[in-house]
């Protein structure tokens, strides 16, 4: 298979064995896909990113898991292999897993939809990697360079699976600004692309992402079934998206047969794409949009006294460290406090929080909390998580969060 650009190693992985404390060993027994440094009580000294980590256990010197070494991180091995029994890591090791995951993804791929996550990082057993795929075009984001020397194999493995006919390099940050790849963010490395903007299908609505220059991969994919789900309660309503993005529940609810959106999010830019998705659909309803900061213009919609049949809060994470976490907790405060305001009677609201370190005991706490205080009736309809192509494989990994709140009076 060619590349259109070197995806070959420029380093060849040796291997290492390490020792961990009975903390960390117990970990990777457990199928926990972090070994942070200062678990790490042996290894060789000339370990080097991307190098194959072979742990062994104290019992019997046996091998318990196998990860990669992250020099550039603290979470230092980042697994991919947990179990003590002999195994080759090479072409075929991948390819297994890639197709293991694919198939999880089958029952979502039955449904009207052409884009799906094919490999969800740690998830799916593959450390700081994302797959995700667009009709024929597949996406691959790396977050660390363990990867580049299994890169090649990697990439050829997810084009047999998905049969794509093109495939994007999206990099982190980190990635962009090294020195040990020749790629750049955005690289097109197989097949051709006429457009950066490709568009997909999500459960029947049209969309598309910016596969070269969009957030993340160019869309966010795993609220797609919440999406489903409002869009189908919004049939004949109101509705209010707030930190709309793309227009992700707004061009739900107006291809459901909305009678008004409306799109709120700090970015015109990002507000310009939901009015170019929304017109990818025939609707009858009205699609308006307010460009600026959601909290305020919410306090503005609410001293206007406006209300909504439908309110949809899903906002970008709040707490990307710990010491955000109390912040973070207050700005959900909030929103919920907001958004009930703007609730109509018999209205829903539903309340998003994509922030891993703000747990969903914490999350929907603070959202009772909030709107017990308001002494309005309300019922909790649904709690949800991720979509199906985003299975959640240790705890850390369960970030989304969604409450459907229906209000009686």
């Amino acid at each position: 298979m060619k590349f259109s650009k070197s995806v070959e190693p420029s380093y060849q992985p040796k291997r290492l064995a390490v020792k961990l404390t009975a903390k960390g060993e117990n970990y990777v027994q457990q199928g926990h896909p972090w070994v942070f440094s200062d678990s790490i009580v042996k290894i060789n000294d000339d370990a080097k990113t991307g190098d194959l980590a072979i742990i062994f256990g104290k019992r019997k010197n046996a091998m318990i898991g196998i990860g990669l070494y992250d020099e550039n991180s603290p979470i230092r091995i980042k697994m991919i292999y947990s179990a003590g029994k002999p195994i080759q890591i090479n072409d075929t090791f991948f390819l297994r897993k890639i197709k293991q995951a694919y198939e999880k993804r089958i029952p979502l791929l039955k449904t009207d939809t052409t884009s799906y996550r094919l490999l969800f990082g740690e998830n799916d057993g593959f450390p700081s990697l994302i797959a995700d795929v667009y009709a024929s075009v597949l996406v691959v984001k790396l977050y660390s360079e363990i990867w580049l020397p299994y890169l090649n194999t990697i990439l050829e493995s997810l084009i047999e699976t998905s049969y794509c006919e093109t495939v994007v390099i999206r990099l982190s940050r980190g990635l962009q600004q090294s020195n040990s790849h020749q790629l750049n963010d955005g690289d097109v490395v197989y097949g051709t692309l006429d457009n950066e903007v490709v568009e997909f299908v999500e459960h029947g609505v049209r969309f598309s992402a910016n596969v070269i220059k969009g957030h993340k991969t160019g869309y966010f994919l795993d609220h797609r079934e919440n999406r489903r789900q409002a869009g189908i309660l919004s049939q004949n309503k109101t509705v209010l998206d707030v930190f709309s993005y793309a227009g992700g529940f707004s061009v739900h609810a107006l291809a459901n047969g909305a009678k008004e959106v409306t799109s709120v999010d700090i970015s015109a830019q990002a507000l310009e794409i939901a009015v170019q998705n929304g017109k990818l659909n025939d609707y009858p309803g009205v699609h308006k949009t307010l460009a600026g900061d959601a909290f305020d213009i919410l306090e503005q919609l609410i001293s206007e006294k406006k209300r909504f049949d439908v309110v949809v809060i899903d906002p970008p994470s709040f707490a990307k460290q710990q010491s955000e976490i109390q912040l973070a907790k207050k700005k959900y405060a909030q929103l919920a406090r907001l958004g009930e305001q703007l609730t109509a009677r018999e209205g829903l609201l539903v309340l998003a929080s994509c922030s891993s370190r703000v747990t969903a005991t914490a999350f929907y706490d603070i959202n009772d909390q909030v709107l017990k205080s308001t002494k309005r009736s309300f019922l909790v309809e649904q709690k949800t998580q991720h979509d199906s192509d985003h299975p959640i494989g240790f705890s850390e990994g369960a970030y989304l969060k969604c409450g459907y709140y229906r209000f009686l009076d």
